[in-house]
């Protein structure tokens, strides 16, 4: 329904008794131009201001803002239901057991009404004034997709500190090379896109990470019509930024899909990263062990055990962040994890000995074995250690 059609059938409504939301307030039994999904996790202090803002820049489109949160447990899910009584146009999808930005964003695209949808952030740091400019720009230029980019002419990072702002600006250099250059910023949070480019790319999308934009650019089956719109980045306005070692990981993660066409887990290689660097844990441990005064097979024995707990934790907290143990599971899971990493250690000697037989090269026999090892033993992490249905239920 166009903007015109949408006012025609308001008025209409209003003229036959049945009443509507004000002169500029839109009625939601009535399609939305333009839906706007907002992943949110610990978001309670901005939802009430910025629902206020957004209604406000939006007076003159036909609107709908469906916030996905991820079970805050600062009530985020609560505030948007006690908003939502006075604001109908607002909705909330409330997800327990699952984490993660770029999949909160795709459920909350897939349940929009609109033609037309915009994804953003909760902390005010995505300019929503540029929202109705973005969505004029989009229809009058048909095009697929609009970023708001903070690095063409007229946009920036704000006071961002130098290191962020060199990171930030690192992971733009790498993810425009995969994309061929379509965007000045293809990590942006802040873009719309039609549901048709959505519905184009779902089936290949990773939902890696925070970085959704990049998914679907890359996950296109087709070329598409990119423009963009400047602005600069603005501080946040409450709560804390949710930057980590994981956001970087997961990142990683999403290159290494598209890289690889999903040929290789991303899980995968961050796993094998964290067992090369139990390698120097464990050669620390036998050392230690050796200079104690323990015979050869005590020490090996007790760095091997040292590096399986080390890797276990540092898998917990990095590889599977998104479905991390804690409490009386965080001990029942490294139980569980030390007994896969011997049956691994099994399966490595293992093939490592029937390819020496075929072919008498040790190289070839020791990575082998190392790699069936490393397979046999992410597999069954994950499966066992990992389950995400166990991680959910804990």
């Amino acid at each position: 329904m166009t903007r015109r059609s949408y006012r025609d059938e308001a008025d209409r409504l209003e003229q036959a008794g049945v009443g509507t939301m004000g002169s500029t307030d839109l009625s939601p039994e009535l399609s939305p131009e333009l839906s706007i999904v907002i992943p949110t996790l610990n978001e309670r202090a901005n939802m009430d201001p910025l629902v206020a803002r957004l209604s406000d820049v939006l007076r003159d489109i036909a609107w709908e803002v469906i916030v996905v949160d991820d079970d805050s447990p600062d009530g985020t899910h609560e505030e948007v239901a006690r908003l939502a009584r006075s604001e109908p146009r607002l909705k909330c999808v409330r997800r327990v057991g699952r984490r993660g930005l770029s999949s909160a964003v795709i459920e909350g695209m897939l349940v929009a009404r609109a033609d037309v949808i915009a994804g953003m952030d909760a902390d005010f740091q995505h300019d929503e004034s540029k929202l109705p400019q973005m969505h004029c720009e989009l229809l009058a230029q048909d095009a697929d997709v609009v970023v708001g980019t903070r690095y063409a002419d007229g946009g920036g990072v704000g006071d961002w500190a130098r290191g962020r702002a060199r990171m930030s600006a690192w992971a733009n250099r790498l993810s425009r090379a995969l994309i061929d250059h379509k965007t000045s910023d293809p990590v942006s949070g802040f873009f719309m896109i039609r549901r048709e480019v959505l519905a184009d790319a779902l089936y290949d999308l990773s939902q890696q990470g925070y970085k959704i934009l990049i998914d679907i650019l890359t996950s296109s089956r087709r070329d598409l019509k990119v423009i963009e719109v400047p602005y600069v980045l603005r501080n946040r306005r409450e709560g804390e930024s949710k930057i980590s070692l994981m956001v970087v990981a997961e990142f990683g993660f999403l290159l290494v899909d598209k890289l690889t066409r999903g040929l290789i887990p991303p899980r995968f290689v961050l796993f094998s990263m964290v067992g090369s660097l139990g390698l120097i844990v464990h050669l620390a441990a036998l050392r230690l062990a050796l200079g104690a005064g323990a015979e050869f097979v005590v020490a090996q024995t007790i760095a091997t055990y040292v590096a399986m707990v080390s890797n276990y934790f540092v898998n917990n907290e990095f590889t599977y962040g998104d479905r991390k143990l804690r409490g009386l599971s965080l001990l029942k899971g490294l139980l569980l994890f030390m007994g896969v990493c011997s049956v691994g250690a099994i399966a490595n000697v293992s093939v490592a000995e029937l390819t020496m037989r075929s072919t008498q090269i040790w190289s070839l026999s020791g990575v082998a074995g190392a790699v069936m090892g490393a397979v046999f033993n992410f597999g069954a992490s994950s499966a066992m250690v990992w389950n995400r249905r166990r991680a959910c239920r804990d």
